[in-house]
């Protein structure tokens, strides 16, 4: 492939080239099995030949469908799209889905004909020998889309992979009712047929589910958001870091939010310097624009380091309660500031309140509380 790059100028290390030129090869080599193996499949009359054909002439579409949303998605941010394009590709991704379902379930159905009124079939070695080729040549090509949609964060590219993989498990079915029949003059055509239409709906749902979830808006990536915790924890200057939201805008487009906790006494124009230098590594090194909130924490208050293990105490007791922050006593008022982050798992969040509220009065009559509860968002 790196004499294919050369050849049309593009850059081997570029996402858009290596989904341009993936696609490309796609469309070239699907082009060609398709043809082939509809003139197959009519010659022999063998409904899963021909829906094999079908089905790689629906996989063009697809790498079609991902080249153009690819080139879409590269516009740049506009008065009406102010963080650009790139969700395209995750439209694009659903619309690859759609198509692979609908050419699944239109298999099935012919299929599904051909169980209640088979057909004769006139197929040779040389056929199957040619359509174990094509098996080979589909599960390479899928295999390399894969890995080239990994390498480019593209779920677009990355479902039409699976697509081609699994049309190379599918040909082995097509292969062993094809055997079957020449040896055994048993025609299993139109079962086989209703295999590999299986086969494809089930690739079809599930790059319809990732799509979808991504449209949704899933949970930001863990591993991402570990590196950010990790940088923002260990910037001098910050106590700690809560309530990380990072939301996607396309494969390499992230915007975000964080809560940081500094000490009380330090000026605006200290945590000014602290969090811009901050924000500018961030964007630069990881490409994720973020926003920081701001807790003022008192961490020499004798009353705030006792509150501290009260509070602990309580936590380790409620299950579902995973840690605290913010905790805050605004000065020369009996107002109390704590925020909970909570497991998915605890749902009667009024129950946590009345307790830690019951808690807290019995320790502490003269405050009151002001207790925020919440989930992690990545």
């Amino acid at each position: 492939m790196k004499v294919f790059y050369k050849l049309f100028k593009q850059d081997p290390e570029s996402r858009d080239s290596i989904i341009t030129m993936t696609s490309g090869l796609g469309i070239v080599v699907n082009l060609l099995l398709a043809s082939i193996k509809i003139v197959i499949g009519l010659i022999s009359g063998s409904i899963a030949i021909a829906s094999e054909g079908a089905n790689n002439a629906a996989d063009v579409l697809s790498s079609v469908l991902t080249l153009i949303g690819t080139k879409i998605a590269g516009k740049h941010p506009d008065k009406e799209h102010p963080f650009g394009y790139r969700r395209i590709e995750y439209l694009t991704g659903l619309i690859v889905a759609v198509l692979v379902l609908v050419t699944g379930i239109q298999m099935l159905i012919d299929s599904a004909k051909l169980i209640i009124h088979p057909e004769e079939m006139n197929v040779s070695y040389l056929m199957i020998g040619l359509i174990a080729l094509f098996a080979v040549v589909k599960f390479v090509l899928g295999v390399y889309t894969i890995k080239m949609g990994k390498k480019a964060d593209s779920a677009a590219l990355e479902g039409v992979g699976v697509d081609c993989r699994g049309d190379s498990f599918a040909s082995l079915v097509t292969i062993a009712a094809t055997l079957i029949f020449l040896i055994f003059h048993i025609s299993l055509d139109g079962i086989a047929g209703v295999i590999i239409s299986l086969l494809i709906i089930k690739a079809g749902y599930e790059i319809l589910s990732d799509t979808l979830s991504e449209l949704i808006g899933r949970a930001g990536e863990k591993e991402l958001a570990a590196k950010l915790y990790k940088e923002i924890r260990g910037t001098e200057g910050i106590v700690a870091a809560v309530d990380m939201m990072l939301h996607n805008y396309g494969p390499d487009a992230w915007s975000g939010s964080v809560n940081v906790e500094v000490d009380h006494n330090m000026s605006v124009g200290e945590i000014y310097q602290i969090l811009h230098k901050l924000q500018l590594h961030i964007m630069h090194e990881y490409a994720v624009t973020m926003v920081f909130g701001i807790y003022a924490v008192d961490n020499d208050n004798p009353k705030l380091k006792e509150m501290r293990k009260v509070i602990g105490s309580f936590i380790r007791e409620y299950e579902g309660v995973n840690s605290y922050h913010a905790l805050y006593i605004e000065p020369d008022t009996n107002q109390l500031y704590c925020d909970f982050i909570v497991s998915y798992d605890l749902t009667d969040w009024d129950a946590l309140r009345a307790s830690f509220e019951s808690y807290m009065k019995e320790k502490y009559p003269q405050y009151e509380l002001n207790l925020v509860i919440e989930t992690e968002f990545v």
